[in-house]
């Protein structure tokens, strides 16, 4: 039986998933750590994941140190991961872990990354392989499938990338991680979202002093409805 398409994404109260980029990215690429608008970049970053790098799981998947935090935030990090059977990533996305992800990557299962690059499989350790697609969405999700066998299907983004797959139908359910802080600008997720194809059920919420989970099914609306 095929699993399901999901997303996961932690955002802040006023609807953002990433700050103002201000350079960041760039700098990044560039090896510039000092600069101020990557600082800046950082700073918020970590307001928004630093719930999710202070549980345990986390930290062990991560290899970032022993320790960290037991509970339901705990919980929930790893069904996701325990339930995640592959991949799919946009290339910024890609690129920006690239340059950061050790070579252990975090994923353990095969990554697909939507590309108009044409790039040999490139094998990491425990067991992630990143596959460069270079036909659409739709391919991409196949060939995810093909390979998550009965587990699920995570859409690992950026937003652009969880955006047209979601109105492209072929998402079937997903967790909002809200955050209690407000960054006032950044990456919106739903900026662009055709309600005329989605509508959402609410399925569950889960709290702790850090952070809501929501978690929604996806219903697939006619285009030409109404």
């Amino acid at each position: 039986m095929a699993g399901k398409v999901f997303f996961s994404v932690a955002m802040s109260l006023d609807g953002y998933i990433a700050p103002v980029d201000g350079g960041a990215f760039a700098a990044l690429k560039e090896g510039r750590g000092d600069d101020p608008g990557l600082k800046r970049w950082m700073s918020q970053w970590g307001e928004l994941q630093g719930w999710a790098l202070r549980q345990r799981f986390m930290r062990e998947n991560l290899k970032i140190g022993e320790g960290g935090e037991t509970g339901p935030d705990d919980d929930f990090l790893r069904r996701t991961f325990e339930r995640t059977g592959s991949t799919v990533l946009g290339k910024r996305m890609f690129e920006g872990g690239e340059l950061g992800w050790a070579e252990d990557a975090p994923f353990h299962t095969p990554v697909f990354v939507l590309t108009h690059e044409v790039r040999e499989p490139w094998k990491r350790l425990g067991g992630t392989v990143f596959h460069f697609v270079n036909d659409g969405i739709e391919s991409a999700l196949a060939q995810a499938r093909d390979a998550a066998g009965d587990r699920d299907v995570r859409i690992g983004g950026g937003a652009e990338t969880i955006l047209q797959y979601l109105n492209a139908g072929l998402v079937d359910e997903f967790t909002i991680s809200l955050r209690p802080v407000l960054f006032g600008a950044g990456v919106s997720l739903f900026d662009g979202v055709d309600p005329a194809r989605v509508a959402l059920d609410l399925t569950g919420t889960e709290a702790s002093p850090s952070v809501t989970h929501l978690s929604y099914a996806v219903r697939r609306l006619s285009a030409d409805r109404g």
